[in-house]
């Protein structure tokens, strides 16, 4: 059974560990990979592809060239797409690999010795290593269209520490309740598919014709994940050249439900994590 002195979430403790998660983060990164020709490369050329097919299908073949910000800035349509999917990809990974942390790093889970409370850390770490390829990769293209280095480009950093704190308090509830309720791994899929088109990502929520299309109800309810904060950040970094606290209201409710979200996961972590070996 796992002590209670190497169970605890403790911020302190996991800055002193932090060697020890990077080194993990750094190894569950290549071996996700591990036996393929090309390796980690794999890990960059599949979210390159996946907008590159996005970036076709609806610039393209739909005809969607550009698309009106929030801020009414008609931007091309790569850019906008690229600024809601590098912090998406980013989210959806980390929420698959944190869920499964302890189960796939079951043998560590029953040793007494280890602090299983940072390999939820291990996966979002690793999940960061291809957000930071995908941000520069979003950012050069930015260049290609004549968006140039700002200030509130650095706003990017801001939204990165929103997005990692609020999936880890996410991942650390899923993660401790999928070692008793294994279907919470579908869920969480499930709910990610559903969640690229409710955050938005894929369609503009706040272009005029959606204003009229869909009612005020229903804007509000959608403007509620709090993801929609996060991408719509990223965007306003790259993209609007609009600070984060011109939002104070979207900003408090982001800050609000990712302190709710940080208590109740490590709350459910806590109570759960004395059960974790013997189940495991």
């Amino acid at each position: 059974m796992v002590s209670e002195i190497n169970s605890k979430i403790n911020p302190i403790e996991m800055l002193k560990e932090r060697k020890l998660i990077w080194k993990l983060a750094k190894n569950d990164f290549k071996t996700k990979f591990a036996g393929s020709y090309l390796g980690t490369i794999w890990a960059f050329v599949q979210p390159v592809i996946t907008v590159l097919v996005y970036w076709f299908v609806f610039e393209k073949a739909i005809g969607s060239a550009t698309q009106t910000t929030r801020a009414g800035i008609e931007a091309p349509f790569l850019i906008w797409l690229m600024a809601g999917l590098v912090p998406w990809f980013f989210f959806q990974d980390a929420m698959n690999g944190g869920t499964g942390a302890l189960l796939e790093y079951n043998y560590l889970v029953k040793k007494v010795v280890f602090k299983i409370n940072i390999l939820p850390l291990v996966k979002i770490i690793s999940a960061l290593f291809v957000h930071l390829f995908f941000l520069a990769v979003a950012v050069l293209i930015c260049f290609g269209y004549g968006i140039y280095p700002n200030w509130y480009m650095l706003q990017v950093f801001y939204y990165a520490v929103c997005m990692i704190l609020l999936v880890t308090g996410l991942v650390y509830a899923t993660g401790a309740i999928v070692i008793f309720f294994r279907d919470m791994a579908q869920i969480v899929a499930i709910a990610l598919q559903i969640g690229v088109w409710a955050t938005p990502i894929m369609w503009n929520i706040d272009s005029p014709d959606m204003a009229e299309r869909i009612p005020d109800v229903v804007m509000k309810i959608l403007k509620l994940n709090p993801m929609y904060y996060i991408v719509n950040g990223y965007r306003d970094a790259l993209i609007n050249k609009v600070a984060f606290w011109e939002y104070p209201g979207l900003t408090v409710y982001f800050w609000v439900f990712t302190v709710l979200a940080l208590w109740f996961g490590t709350a459910v972590f806590k109570k759960l994590r004395v059960h974790f070996a013997d189940v495991l």
